[in-house]
């Protein structure tokens, strides 16, 4: 009664004094707690450490080895290696009535032990099912049924500026609950090329992590899985990765204990509106391709450096994040159609799309840049030379310009710098400095051109705007 009395007063204001309708209350999440808190578990976790020299065990190659093994107290002979547990905290959900939990991979992550806690304080051993580190999501099993369990909602429909809650085990504290909004969609973060995270400003704190990002119906929409902090405790900068993309993965995890992504070979970066403009497109949408892996999928199927990717397998790419997700998502040894952008004209090449290897490294190999004479090309604001056959070799390069000196505030704002090796303008490999001077000569007055630049062992496109003189 007093609720609605107060509602009443608040919206006679709202007309009297001009208050915005959306100002008139704040939600109340007591029943959403009270149906869905029972779901959520808190995870507690038991790593066996074995120092057999009385220390944390290191690898030969580590620099404190041979210290610890001469200086180290010993072990008496006869006397068993110490042992020492370590303990770490987590949450996680139930996602089926006979046993099934979703965490996050790093919360399990190298435990001897787990042990699930309900809210009516029974507890189970729980075993691993799988776990992909990619993605920081694990499933668990406990042998239980008539579990009470969580409803499942679509993050997609999820908006910016609504309210959310999360409820977890911060810092030990079973049945937490923390409130806030969804603060950014879509957000990529560093080392994280498979995740669109929701970004909130819901109080996550360590201990949250593997909990249930719940929408105001009371559904999942999110695993609580990172924060940004200085401090270690909360900053009001949370992370949570989609549901819909965790699912897909605990689906995978239980029917074959592992997860397949695909991969097409190539490297992407943002297209910027300079980026765009050099290469014809009207708006900054899709993901530019830097290199091409030989003999890889988009080798194959003719997809070259400098190509826009617009669509993938009918699905707009509307910023270069979006290209990863689709193609990981792929199941491996699928054809699809990817639609490109390429020399003023849209085309559509056919991709069979090719699997992630298991530990996800490529083989790479750093090269040595060289220096030489340097000679000026005025309109891009940069010295450059030609390589000479050692250095083409060494690079591996049929052809490309050393980067000698950075003369103009333009190109530094770009990054350039001694050292960088120009490949190609636009979608032309540069041969030769008389080469480039005949493209430049022929490009307009105060434009946009793209130059792709190798630094290390990776290239990436940097837009430069001409001199006008």
């Amino acid at each position: 009664m007093l609720k609605k009395l107060f509602g009443f007063f608040v919206l006679v204001a709202g007309i009297y004094f001009g208050v915005p309708s959306y100002a008139k209350e704040l939600p109340d999440f007591t029943d959403l707690v009270e149906k869905q808190g029972a779901a959520v578990v808190n995870i507690s976790t038991t790593q066996i450490v074995r120092n057999a020299q009385g220390f944390h065990n290191l690898p030969e190659g580590d620099p404190f080895y041979e210290f610890f093994r001469r200086f180290a107290p010993q072990i008496p002979q006869g006397q068993a290696p110490r042992e020492q547990e370590s303990q770490s905290l987590g949450s996680g959900f139930i996602i089926s009535a006979d046993g099934y939990i979703m965490t996050n991979a790093h919360v399990v992550d190298r435990a001897d032990k787990i042990t699930v806690r309900l809210t009516d304080k029974r507890e189970f051993q729980a075993k691993v099912i799988g776990a992909d580190k990619r993605t920081d999501v694990a499933l668990l099993k406990i042998e239980a049924t008539g579990l009470p369990k969580v409803a499942v909602g679509d993050p997609n429909k999820l908006k910016v500026g609504e309210w959310v809650i999360a409820i977890g085990s911060p810092f030990g504290f079973d049945s937490s609950v923390t409130a806030g909004i969804v603060s950014a969609k879509g957000r990529s973060l560093p080392q994280d090329n498979f995740v669109p995270f929701i970004q909130t400003d819901v109080a996550i704190n360590p201990g949250n992590s593997g909990g249930p990002l719940f929408n105001m119906s009371g559904e999942v929409v999110g695993i609580n899985s990172q924060i940004y902090t200085r401090s270690g405790g909360s900053m009001g900068l949370s992370f949570a990765i989609p549901i819909d993309v965790a699912t897909q993965v605990t689906e995978q995890l239980r029917s074959t204990g592992k997860v397949t992504r695909g991969r097409i070979g190539v490297t992407i970066q943002e297209l910027t509106r300079e980026l765009a403009e050099s290469f014809g497109l009207s708006k900054p949408n899709g993901a530019l391709i830097s290199s091409v892996e030989k003999g890889g999928a988009a080798d194959k199927a003719g997809i070259e450096v400098s190509d826009v990717i617009l669509k993938f397998d009918g699905k707009t790419v509307n910023n270069s994040a979006d290209l990863p997700r689709m193609v990981a998502a792929t199941r491996p040894g699928s054809k699809v159609i990817v639609e490109l952008w390429r020399k003023g004209e849209v085309r559509q090449v056919s991709v069979v799309v090719a699997e992630i290897p298991e530990d996800g490294k490529l083989a790479r190999s750093a090269k040595k840049l060289a220096n030489d004479v340097a000679e000026m090309i005025s309109r891009l604001g940069i010295a450059v030379s030609e390589l000479s056959k050692e250095q083409l070799q060494d690079l591996q390069i049929s052809g490309g310009l050393l980067v000698e000196d950075v003369k103009s505030s333009a190109a530094r704002a770009t990054g350039l710098r001694q050292g960088d090796v120009l490949l190609a303008i636009g979608n032309i490999r540069i041969r030769s400095l008389n080469q480039l001077n005949e493209i430049l000569k022929q490009a307009p007055k105060g434009r946009n051109v793209a130059l792709l630049v190798r630094r290390g062992d990776t290239a990436s496109y940097v837009a430069i705007k001409l001199d006008e003189k």
